[in-house]
């Protein structure tokens, strides 16, 4: 039996922004602050702090099914997607590969680093996907040559949750002799994530995105890739990432990488559920709505509705009075009144990438959260409307 809602709670359905840290997560920085030994000096203080990374790096080595000294440990997705890309680009330089290929819907993490190396003389090429957000392996076979050093391709999307076919897109870029990236920060501890069945070159991976810390994430480097270090300095991660190493957070990292493996399969199908009853629920009983990314696979906790008649950010923050935390896309694009680049690139009609809802749930969520929301959505709905036509 669920726990009750009263009205004066508060709901959160905004977890592919963030998530609340688990309290063992807590603990083990607090513990590591208290800690506060460099794991890159030789005496007793800096190989506890050593040992810390060790075990964490370990732990996300696991989630993955990877390799420890695989892993280099970065501040997060947005700086795991641009060592990735920059690396990559700038390895190559004596073959003369000046070419980069992404899908039109990648974080901004991806699309303004590639940006940014076209502004160095790169070309850039962004695959289109069809209506549901899924990006066809034949638009990549038309566009990739003998010129493409990297193709980035994120594994799910972070505003409607679409997962898309990493491994038959990475085999391409093999084909081709291109390395392959994955943005994998929305889909790790949501879904199995396996490097080696994904056959990928690199993964980005993010902790707050599955109850660990901010500023804690890594990338994953296929043993034998070529990159170009992104920030020099010393000689920390094999030499692959200069700079000492923020232990407290990477020891909540690695608790959370833990965690997150041991109740994945238990979770993953009761947030399914929480998602399938929400939008059973929205559909149902407000006119004038849909899922944008339906009939596709997707991860087990997002869904992103459009709301006919109403401005998204008007309904986020009418949403937000009545204690629902909701999103109207990546956290990372919020102030922008821009619509959604993932919208867009599905084809949807300009009303619906200005009028979309993301809902992400997390193990915190109730069956009564849920019902609660669908009791209260449909007169906020019917008002904004309302305030519309007048």
């Amino acid at each position: 039996m669920s726990d009750p809602v009263t009205a004066t709670s508060r709901a959160y359905f905004d977890h592919n922004a963030t998530t609340p840290p688990d309290p063992a997560v807590v603990e083990v920085m607090v513990r590591a602050l208290a800690d506060f030994g460099n794991p890159s000096s030789v005496h007793h203080f800096g190989q506890r702090a050593k040992a810390v990374l060790d075990e964490a790096r370990s732990a996300v080595a696991e989630l993955i099914g990877a390799e420890p000294a695989e892993i280099v440990f970065t501040s997060g997705g947005t700086e795991s997607d641009n060592f990735a890309l920059r690396g990559a680009a700038d390895a190559p330089d004596a073959t003369g590969r000046r070419h980069l290929i992404a899908s039109a819907i990648e974080h901004e993490a991806v699309l303004n680093t590639l940006k940014a190396l076209q502004r160095r003389g790169f070309l850039a090429t962004l695959l289109p996907v069809d209506a549901s957000g899924v990006v066809d392996p034949a638009a990549l076979e038309s566009v990739i040559t003998r010129e493409t050093a990297i193709v980035s391709v994120m594994h799910a999307n972070n505003e409607i949750g679409t997962v898309q076919p990493v491994a038959g897109l990475a085999e391409i870029a093999h084909r081709h002799g291109a390395l392959f990236h994955t943005d994998a920060v929305q889909s790790v501890a949501k879904i199995p994530v396996d490097v080696r069945t994904l056959g990928v070159d690199l993964l980005s991976l993010s902790g707050h995105k599955f109850n660990g810390p901010k500023g804690a994430g890594a990338l994953w480097i296929k043993r034998g890739t070529r990159l170009v270090a992104a920030m020099t300095g010393g000689k920390h991660e094999r030499n692959r990432r200069g700079g000492t190493e923020n232990v407290p957070g990477l020891a909540g990292l690695g608790v959370a990488a833990r965690l997150a493996r041991a109740k994945m399969t238990l979770e993953g199908p009761r947030i399914a559920a929480l998602r399938d009853r929400l939008e059973r629920g929205v559909l149902a009983s407000v006119a004038g709505t849909a899922v944008n990314g339906a009939g596709s696979p997707r991860v087990p906790n997002t869904t992103n509705i459009s709301f006919e008649g109403v401005e998204a950010e008007s309904l986020l923050i009418a949403l937000d009075l009545e204690g629902f935390a909701v999103s109207t896309g990546s956290a990372c694009s919020s102030g922008t009144l821009e619509p959604s680049h993932v919208l867009r690139a599905m084809g949807l009609p300009s009303h619906r990438t200005q009028n979309s809802i993301r809902f992400s749930l997390g193990a915190g969520n109730t069956e009564a959260e849920i019902d609660l929301l669908l009791t209260k959505l449909p007169d906020v709905v019917g008002k904004l409307r309302l305030l519309v036509r007048r």
